[in-house]
């Protein structure tokens, strides 16, 4: 059977969106395809730095980097171009772009290929993206309008929650395209179980730290607990508004609760904390929760996004999210019956292995394209790689 030759697109290599692409990346790789990405050139902690390099070595068509504004402007059509100019370049069969920004660069390089009368197929992942934007505040109504309009440039989309197709349908408008739900996955050695550190903190936040992650609910909800008993909370990660966390932790008297060790490897965070706490005010199905659960660490989980779809059908509850009170009462609840919080993991992380592999997600997502490109692209108009698996 002939392989595809697939670029992934994305603006910033951080956070969920990132390991989606690695792990689909090295798995599409591991199963014959000729795999490239493309992201933007100003990310540069060690951490990012080290995982492009292990990209690029692992890569067939190895890691591009050009620069991609976070805000729309005119920088967009430069990467845009230099997406199309790339794709061309390496002969593309499938171009999948990843966030709002990847996924726009991607279908406008794709439309290009197609007015020279190249054959490609373009798919998109939103990953929340400009999903998270209130659709009738002004940059709302902005971003549906380009995405309703990207969306007729595309052959497929891909959701990784159900929620997110929700929310899409009812933001943007039901697509035109092919569309399909195919949840996140972790890899077999990420359900094997953590052991705490013995000076394990009692909680453990790990991601972006940024308003939008609700790390400032976690840092309240530590201040009403510290108030009546001791507890202890290590905040794992980075991101814009790092300094500002800190600072209202020292303005708290917070400082002997409250730890911020940096950035590292989220089963090297695991370690710090007896229980993660995901108090975020919107996601699509994090990461950091699947890890977590396959690792058989206590889950306290606002209800956001698709994080109800990791916890179905097991007894982890979720907390009422952008509400400090609710967290913290799911703070002391989980510091009084530890024992049980423990149970309840283990009957999570046997439920998450039946139903959140990356070999499933991998599997799926190249049924899709095939599928999709198939139904939209005449068979005159697709590469060889195409052909031949329209033959088979």
């Amino acid at each position: 059977m002939s392989q595809y030759r697939i670029l992934h697109c994305l603006r910033a290599p951080v956070g969920g969106l990132f390991r989606h692409v690695r792990d689909l990346a090295r798995e599409q790789t591991r199963r014959g395809h000729a795999v490239g990405l493309i992201c933007d050139a100003s990310a540069s902690d060690p951490l990012t730095a080290g995982h492009l390099a292990d990209l690029e070595r692992e890569l067939a068509l190895g890691v591009s980097r050009v620069a991609m504004p976070r805000e729309i402007g005119t920088g967009d059509i430069t990467a845009a171009r230099a997406t199309r100019h790339l794709a061309t370049a390496m002969q593309i069969d499938v171009l999948h772009g990843h966030g709002a920004k990847g996924g726009a660069y991607a279908r406008v390089a794709a439309a290009g290929m197609r007015g020279r009368g190249l054959a490609v197929a373009s798919f998109y992942t939103p990953h929340g993206g400009s999903l998270h934007y209130d659709p009738k505040s002004l940059k709302g109504r902005l971003f549906m309008a380009v995405e309703r309009h990207l969306a007729s440039l595309t052959d497929g989309i891909l959701y990784e929650s159900a929620y997110a197709a929700r929310i899409y349908a009812a933001h943007v408008g039901e697509p035109a395209c092919a569309v399909r739900v195919i949840h996140n996955g972790i890899r077999a050695d990420e359900f094997e179980p953590v052991t705490a550190d013995a000076d394990a903190a009692d909680f453990v936040f790990v991601g972006e730290l940024r308003m939008l992650k609700g790390v400032d609910l976690l840092i309240e909800a530590t201040a009403r607990i510290a108030a009546e008993r001791p507890c202890r909370v290590r905040i794992v990660g980075a991101g814009p508004d790092a300094a500002g966390f800190a600072s209202d932790v020292a303005a708290r008297g917070l400082t002997a609760a409250i730890e911020f060790p940096g950035a590292m490897p989220a089963r090297e965070a695991f370690r710090l904390g007896r229980a993660l706490v995901l108090p975020s005010r919107a996601e699509s199905l994090p990461y950091v929760a699947l890890e977590a659960g396959g690792a058989g660490l206590p889950l306290l989980a606002t209800d956001v996004g698709g994080v109800r779809e990791i916890v179905l059908g097991t007894d982890t509850a979720l907390i009422a999210p952008d509400d400090p009170a609710a967290l913290a009462e799911a703070m002391r609840a989980h510091l009084d019956t530890t024992d049980l919080a423990r149970q309840r993991a283990q009957r999570l992380r046997l439920s998450l292995t039946r139903g959140f592999s990356v070999s499933a997600m991998a599997e799926g997502i190249l049924a899709f394209y095939e599928e999709a490109a198939r139904r939209r692209l005449p068979a005159p108009m697709m590469s060889p790689a195409l052909r031949a698996r329209e033959a088979v």
